[in-house]
């Protein structure tokens, strides 16, 4: 079908022509400004790579640190056994009120449990006969002692009558202080006999209830308590590095609950058997407790030699954590690059890490691995 107007469209188009050649002149490509992208191509090794434009990952040279040899093993808290106290009853009998339980900070005399005993009634029974006894004993003595002074009997029956004050008088004396040893006043005597912290700690053991039987002076102890002012680390070493420990030296201790808290410990003691098992000795170590460490707790304790170790030290962003793992990217030829794996070790000032093992001073590496592991991933 023929058109009236065939200029008019004709024109129409041109016009559309030129202002679309006019934008395309105006309009510019960002991309086209930026660095051409650097392209990998992967080696038949997993960890090789190739580059096409290496300068993009600036290289530098590992440096020297001088590191303490350090001996890193675990351990675990302990009370010290010589503060841990365990509280007993003097009397058997019947539990009727505990006044505390496992895990509660008590003083020195601060009343635990109380006890319903019999042993309290023989006690205060004894006690009265010991009363009657003494005084008895009193009134012959004084007897004697009269008949004496008037000729009726001889010297020997006083004699005899103060020996039997005496041991009166001595009964008496031990059958008040039974009474005393179980806590009951001889003038307002209970059947109830209360028990008391010896020391000031935590309640480490608890193994009596209410209505629970507890036996005087044998075991199971109603409670444990500890003073945890100090504690213990038991760590086990291997033999083969029994001899970067020393007693008396000084050991840091990290906890795992808090690993950017680190505390001193003086290597107490090292027992002298060895497991037959695994090899391990047993290391004591003495620490002042601030108050975070409890019974239980895994820590990491670190052993330090005398003799410095040589090791690399590298910024921390050419350290790459991949996998549980540490890596860093190596220069192996023009544009080749392996990725290595290493044991990184702890932080050093100006933003520089440790190299336990994997590369050595003078070694160089990628400064930033991310920014080439990004790349490889692309």
């Amino acid at each position: 079908m023929k058109t009236k107007y065939p200029g008019l469209i004709l024109r129409a188009i041109l016009c559309l022509s030129l202002l679309l050649a006019g934008c395309n002149e105006t309009k510019r490509d960002p991309k086209a400004e930026a660095p051409p992208p650097a392209t990998v191509q992967p080696d038949l090794d997993a960890n090789n790579f190739k580059v096409d434009h290496p300068e993009q990952f600036p290289i530098v040279a590992t440096v020297e640190y001088k590191a303490p040899p350090a001996l890193n093993v675990t351990g675990v808290v302990q009370p010290d056994i010589a503060r841990a106290v365990p509280v007993v009853s003097l009397a058997a009998g019947r539990v009727v009120e505990v006044k505390a339980k496992l895990g509660d900070e008590v003083k020195k005399g601060q009343l635990l449990l109380r006890v319903q005993s019999n042993d309290v009634s023989g006690a205060y029974q004894a006690y009265r006969k010991a009363v009657n006894d003494e005084l008895l004993a009193r009134l012959q003595l004084d007897r004697a002692q009269l008949l004496y002074d008037k000729g009726a009997v001889a010297k020997s029956a006083v004699e005899q009558a103060e020996d039997v004050a005496q041991n009166a008088k001595a009964g008496l004396d031990a059958a008040i202080e039974q009474l005393r040893l179980l806590g009951i006043d001889k003038d307002h005597p209970s059947g109830i006999v209360d028990v008391r912290a010896p020391i000031s700690g935590i309640i480490t053991e608890q193994q009596i209830t209410n209505a629970a039987g507890v036996q005087g002076l044998s075991g199971p102890n109603p409670f444990t308590v500890s003073d945890l002012s100090y504690v213990w680390i038991i760590c086990d070493v291997y033999e083969n590095d029994l001899d970067a420990v020393h007693v008396n030296e000084y050991a840091d201790i990290r906890l795992n609950a808090y690993p950017n808290k680190v505390l001193k410990g003086r290597i107490d003691n090292m027992l002298p058997i060895l497991d037959p098992n695994i090899r391990t000795a047993k290391v004591r170590i003495e620490v002042p407790n601030p108050g975070m460490m409890r019974v239980g707790m895994f820590v990491t304790a670190t052993f330090y030699g005398k003799q410095p170790e040589t090791r690399a030290a590298v910024p921390a962003s050419a350290i790459l954590h991949l996998h549980d793992r540490d890596w860093v990217y190596v220069p192996i030829s023009a544009g080749h690059f392996k990725r290595l794996e290493v044991v990184a070790g702890k932080m050093l000032p100006n933003n520089m890490q440790e190299v336990i093992s994997g590369i050595k001073p003078g070694d160089q590496v990628v400064s930033n691995a991310l920014v080439l592991q990004n790349t490889v991933e692309q």
